[in-house]
């Protein structure tokens, strides 16, 4: 064996205390804390920071966020890596996500036909002390199903206090001005009380607080972190919205949001004053994206990107050894999770609302997985029936039970409301109408959901009527319905697409019907209805005929709709039936329509067809098809054409040409429009067979006063139209 020379084991043990010494003198790594301020969309120039220091394996000991920086250093946190978060992002749809209604076919029928009548936006509850209104003009049902669905709530509970990174998220108590720093409880409720941008968002509740923008008191949190972990170095990021120019503020919505701007700068101001020259300010260029941009989150992604490689000899120094970085995100990252199997299921929170009506949409059963796609949209199919203010879940380990939690709010304004709805409508055929149409909406008067609408309307047509609602069982399966009513109006006579007389059309009418809700396909129904017509001329010759008649019939009803949006839907389809049999009148009406829409990219194409007629008898005048008006055969006047036996066909193509800013609805469209008819028997000018057409285009799209649309449409019969129209049929 070779033996060690006592001057080689000297020179090893010298090298060897050389060694320990430079590691014991290295410097120990300082503590940073990481710093993510708010900007709305120009938030997303974060993700960009956030892949510059994972490239330069930067660790970061806490992070603080506020508004669109609390979602990224929420989702951080969580694990997330920026890839993933660049990845999530560009699959969200920012223009839907502002909407909480989900698609119109996912909606109850219930809820369908309160929409068709009333403008959504006009609810205002009735209360015992006095009236009261929506919180924001959006609620965050989609937005807060985003944030559950990027830190992975279907896994399990997610609160802040459990997170391997200690964070911060800041959000404002509207009622003092006091800050409110969320250091534990639910992840995803302080990310979405960080976001509510006031009068846009509805404020979230929390222990008697109502939580808005964090950004209105502390929009670049530099001394939470300082704070939270005693960091010997910050790196901020600033992507707040500069003011507006004195000459771009001349709205009220641009004075609100300058004002907000005012509050953040100051704030921010404040803050940046606390960075030492150890700090790194990343402020990236974010000229021409404003708060509301979230389309453009890869481009501001990519700006941040920039702004934080031109500050690598600042970050360089705070960078780590490969091996030690990946150690310390693996600790955030955490081990793969998965969604566990429910042992049970349960819906809390009801005070008013049957809990079947809740549990009828859930598909999610012992045994099951959480996947959430699913849970989303069964979320959402609860939201659309329309009682709720956010329907939420949590999954929770108790026990080593895992117990899926939905957690839905009834309407703070509910359960009694005042609806509202406007229509102005002017056209070159017959000049200008108006409409205004109130009610009064009682939902919940028993355990069932029975519900309970009176309403007036007033102007071109004048009524008043009462419907009542009864479920039969829990889930509202079967349901009784009672309607009644006394009306108004006026019917334009043509003669040779003349007009040559007014007539008065007064009507009364009872209904009673049994039906079923065929899932969210909609409706069949089965009733007795009863009718009084009284069509007298008003204006005009008194030659022209005149009649009254009651009389009663076996109605029977299928009305499906699949379309995804009530107005100007992009995909879907819808089919109506209705067939009344009146043997004290000597006639039968059936009415029969079918309408297809389906899109390519920005291109819509819709197809309809109908058919109304008498199978047994004659139509009388007083109950006769009518045809006339926006896309009923648009060349010619509002129930222009009168007649039996009617049949229409149309076509539309319509491209999409914009979207309404945050907070509004639907979007803008320019469309030209193909059809024709067949009118079996017309009234008025006696003819058989006439074949009608119209061509129309036109510019129009779903607003905040419902359906609004201006254009021109020409026939071959010589009639030309120029219609404008603004709000709910």
């Amino acid at each position: 064996m070779l033996k060690t020379s006592p001057v080689l084991r000297g020179l090893v043990l010298s090298a060897a205390l050389v060694a320990s010494l430079a590691q014991a003198m290295e410097p120990p790594r300082p503590r940073i804390g990481l710093v993510l301020g708010g900007g709305g969309a120009r938030g997303a120039a974060h993700i960009g920071v956030l892949e510059v220091l994972e490239k330069l394996h930067v660790p970061v000991d806490c992070i603080a966020g506020t508004s669109m920086g609390a979602l990224i250093a929420g989702a951080y946190a969580a694990g997330m890596t920026p890839a993933v978060m660049r990845r999530e992002l560009a699959k969200a749809d920012w223009a839907d996500m502002f909407i909480d209604n989900p698609d119109f076919s996912e909606m109850s029928y219930r809820n369908k036909v309160t929409l068709r009548r009333f403008l959504p936006g006009s609810e205002t509850g009735v209360t015992p002390d006095g009236v009261k209104y929506q919180s924001g003009v959006v609620a965050g049902q989609k937005i807060k199903l985003f944030f559950n669905q990027l830190v992975g709530a279907n896994q399990g509970e997610r609160n802040i206090e459990n997170l391997p990174l200690p964070l911060s998220i800041i959000a404002t108590d509207i009622g003092t001005g006091d800050k409110v720093v969320f250091r534990d409880g639910s992840l995803t409720k302080a990310m979405r009380a960080s976001m509510s941008v006031p009068g846009l968002l509805a404020p979230v509740d929390h222990q008697g607080r109502k939580l808005v923008d964090g950004g209105l008191v502390d929009n670049v949190p530099i001394q939470e972190v300082k704070d939270r972990c005693q960091a010997d170095v910050v790196i901020a990021v600033n992507v707040g919205s500069p003011l507006l120019k004195a000459e771009q503020v001349g709205s009220l919505l641009t004075v609100s949001a300058q004002m907000i701007n005012i509050l953040t700068e100051q704030n921010v101001t404040r803050s940046l004053a606390l960075l030492t020259p150890r700090d790194v300010l990343i402020k990236p260029d974010l000229d021409g994206i404003s708060a509301g941009d979230f389309p453009r989150h890869g481009e501001t992604a990519d700006r941040g990107r920039r702004a934080a490689e031109a500050m690598i000899p600042e970050l360089q120094r705070l960078s780590r050894p490969p091996t030690e970085y990946l150690a310390w995100w693996k600790g955030i990252e955490g081990t793969s999770r998965t969604s566990p199997r429910i042992d049970q299921v349960e819906v809390i929170g009801l005070s008013r609302v049957n809990a079947a009506a809740i549990e009828q949409h859930l598909h999610a059963r012992p045994g099951d997985t959480i996947r959430p796609s699913e849970i989303n949209r069964d979320l959402l199919r609860m939201y659309g029936d329309g009682f709720y203010e956010s329907v939420d879940y949590t999954v929770l380990a108790q026990r080593e039970r895992n117990i899926l939690r939905v957690l839905p709010i009834e309407k703070s304004w509910g359960p009694d409301y005042l609806r509202f709805a406007l229509n102005l409508e002017s056209n070159t055929t017959q000049g200008a109408t108006f409409g205004l149409r109130a009610a009064y909406h009682k939902t919940w008067l028993n355990a069932l959901g029975a519900e309970l609408i009176a309403g007036v309307d007033v102007g071109h047509t004048n009524a008043l009527g009462v419907n009542f609602y009864q479920p039969l069982d829990p889930a509202q399966q079967y349901f009784f319905e009672m309607n009644a009513g006394v009306g108004q109006s006026t019917l334009d006579v043509f003669y040779k697409e003349k007009q040559v007389a007014e007539y008065k059309d007064k009507n009364a009418a009872i209904g009673l019907a049994l039906g079923a809700n065929v899932g969210l396909l909609g409706q069949v129904r089965l009733g007795w209805l009863e009718r009084r017509r009284e069509f007298e001329v008003n204006i005009g010759s008194p030659d022209l005929p005149s009649s009254r008649a009651t009389y009663g019939g076996l109605r029977a009803t299928l009305d499906f709709d699949q379309l995804n949006a009530m107005y100007f839907p992009s995909a879907g389809w819808a089919s109506k039936l209705a067939y009344m049999n009146s043997p004290d009148a000597g006639y039968a009406r059936l009415d029969a329509s079918v309408r297809g829409v389906f899109s390519v990219g920005n291109t819509v194409i819709n197809s309809s067809a109908s058919y109304t007629g008498s199978p047994r008898g004659n139509l009388p005048l007083f109950d006769a098809a009518s045809l006339g008006g926006f896309l009923n055969l648009s060349a010619f006047g509002r129930n222009q054409v009168i007649g039996d036996d009617v049949v229409y066909v149309g076509v539309r193509g319509e491209q999409i040409i914009g979207r309404l800013p945050l907070g509004l609805r639907g979007d803008m469209r320019i469309g030209v429009a193909l059809e024709g008819a067949r009118v079996g028997s017309r009234f008025i000018e006696g003819t058989h067979n006439e074949i009608l057409d119209s061509t129309a285009i036109y510019v129009g799209g779903e607003t905040p006063f419902g359906p609004t649309y201006i254009g021109a449409a020409y026939s071959s019969k010589g009639v030309t139209n120029i219609f404008l129209s603004v709000g709910v049929p």
